[in-house]
């Protein structure tokens, strides 16, 4: 039976102590029960500092960050540095066995310029290295996964951690795409939507009812659907024990 799940998390998840403590609690339980878990992650508000640091004030589009080089040198050192080793230390500390990377380690995961390159370096995935993800998952290992990706010219791209779970997923067949967000599900007049059909997502982010970085989640989820994974959530962290929990995305 397959229970390999792929988890995304994002900065609004990872930008406190007592957030991080949840996750890595969250995951630890998860891992001792014999759960097969990939967690991918971003870290926006980190790199928004960084990058503000560095003289570039972020742009977005649809949810993506215009991404200049200043802005991918933010990425590099907040997502692949900062975020990703403090997520592996806290992870070990909790005994789990965790090993982090970046889809430019090893050539990962390969991007493409995305958008003919009106957004600068951000990237669409390609191709992801599933199998070095397999070796690490029948090692025990907890693969801990930057989005920052390689492109075809051998450069670093950015590419959206919603898309870049997705691919994941997709590429290792899992049996769940977990999308975790700051908010329980996905809201309309105020209310979570316990599911949502992947042919009613475009008329959602046109209508404006998901905006800002819910349209690329919910793009990625219905994506996700289409390729075959089984089952595709959007919520809170609470996801990961209740499987009732968030907004579950499925074929249609």
């Amino acid at each position: 039976m397959n229970d390999l799940r792929v988890l995304k998390v994002g900065g609004n998840e990872l930008d406190d102590a007592a957030r991080v403590q949840r996750l890595v609690a969250a995951l630890a339980a998860e891992a001792g029960a014999g759960g097969r878990l990939v967690l991918v992650h971003g870290g926006g508000k980190e790199v928004s500092a960084v990058q503000r640091l560095l003289g570039a004030e972020p742009v977005w589009h649809e949810g993506l960050r215009v991404t200049t080089p200043e802005v991918l040198m933010a990425l590099r050192m907040v997502l692949s540095g900062l975020v990703n080793k403090r997520l592996v230390a806290a992870l070990l500390s909790a005994g789990v066995d965790a090993l982090g990377l970046s889809g430019e380690d090893g050539a990962l995961i390969r991007a493409r310029v995305g958008r003919g390159g009106a957004l600068g370096r951000v990237g669409e995935v390609e191709r992801v290295r599933g199998e070095l993800l397999r070796r690490l998952l029948e090692a025990g290992v907890l693969p801990v996964v930057s989005p920052v990706s390689r492109g075809e010219d051998g450069e670093p791209l950015n590419v959206n951690a919603d898309d870049a779970a997705a691919a994941v997923a997709e590429a290792l067949g899992a049996a769940e795409l977990l999308l975790v967000s700051n908010v329980p599900g996905v809201l309309h007049a105020g209310a979570v939507l316990p599911s949502l059909a992947a042919a009613e997502v475009e008329a959602l982010i046109a209508d404006g009812v998901a905006t800002g970085g819910m349209a690329p989640k919910l793009r990625a989820a219905a994506r996700t659907v289409a390729a075959g994974v089984g089952a595709v959530r959007i919520g809170g962290l609470e996801m990961l024990a209740d499987p009732a929990a968030g907004t579950r995305i499925y074929a249609g």
